[in-house]
Order: structure tokens, then C-alpha cells, then sequence
């Protein structure tokens, strides 16, 4: 049982503070979308941190468990936070997520389809206009489609 489901025991449905960790993978002025599976919405890969993981080797993980890459040599591309990061789950769970997102164009592996999506693939800027973008990561891939390489903190 993970952490989530251990404090659900406690807490129910009420908003839980959580961190999530991702990883805007660019490959030729693309980026990497994965279609998630509980929502049929598009996204970066990542996912929440566990109790004493490090953000950056969670980030990593995540990636590498929802796409077969495995990132290198990431950096610190923004923190995100608002209300916006404010997400109620089709069970009812609550959560209020602080993500914090790192940046590479460098990494080993083969793109691989997990139970976790529906599919992934390099998308460019102008095509992300017609993909429905999961509301959580709608500020982060916005960045990186403006170009806003610097640390942004929201």
C-alpha cells in the first residue's frame, strides 16, 4: 500500500497536499505528450513523489516507468502552484498539487506504452493547439510553448 492510499484510510476524500515530479522530455523542437488513460487527456510524463524519494530521481522514475525513457541531465524548469493544481478525481478524491517540473533534451530507451497511457508522442508547437492539454499541465507546456525557458515559479 502506498502512501496516498495509507492516508486516504485516514483522511477519505478530503484534499490531500501532495508533490508531483515531471519531466518536459524536447526532442527536435518537439515535445513529449503522453495521452493519460484515466482521462483520455494529454500531458507530460511524471507523478507524485514517495516518502523520502528525492524530486529529481522521482521525476526520472515517473518518466521512465510511463515511457520507456529514461531522462539525463535534467534541469530545473518551474515550479507550479495555485489554484489551478487544485484536482477532484471521478471517486471524489481531492488533492492539491505542487509540481515541480525539470527540462531535457537528453535520454536513453525506446518510447513504451505503460498501463498508465493511452499513447505518447513528440508533439510541436503549433500542434499542441489541437490537443486537450490536462488542466494541471496546461501552465508548464504553455511555458514551454512560449518559449519561457527560464525557472518559472507559480
Amino acid at each position: 500500500m502506498n502512501y496516498i492510499q495509507k492516508m486516504r484510510q485516514h483522511v477519505g476524500h478530503d484534499c490531500l497536499i501532495v508533490i508531483g515530479s515531471g519531466v518536459i522530455v524536447e526532442q527536435d523542437e518537439k515535445i513529449l505528450l503522453e495521452q493519460r488513460a484515466d482521462n483520455g487527456l494529454w500531458g507530460i510524463p511524471g507523478g507524485l513523489i514517495e516518502i523520502g524519494e528525492k524530486v529529481k530521481d522521482a521525476a526520472i522514475r515517473e518518466v521512465t516507468e510511463e515511457t520507456g525513457l529514461i531522462p539525463r541531465e535534467i534541469t530545473l524548469f518551474g515550479i507550479y502552484s495555485g489554484e489551478d493544481y487544485m484536482v477532484t478525481y471521478p471517486n471524489g478524491d481531492e488533492v492539491y498539487s505542487v509540481t515541480i517540473v525539470f527540462y531535457t533534451k537528453h535520454y536513453d530507451g525506446e518510447l513504451t506504452i505503460s498501463k498508465e497511457s493511452k499513447k505518447l508522442r513528440f508533439v510541436s508547437r503549433e500542434e499542441i493547439m489541437n490537443i486537450e492539454i490536462n488542466p494541471p499541465h496546461k501552465a508548464f507546456v504553455s511555458d514551454w510553448v512560449n518559449g519561457n525557458n527560464e525557472i518559472n515559479i507559480y
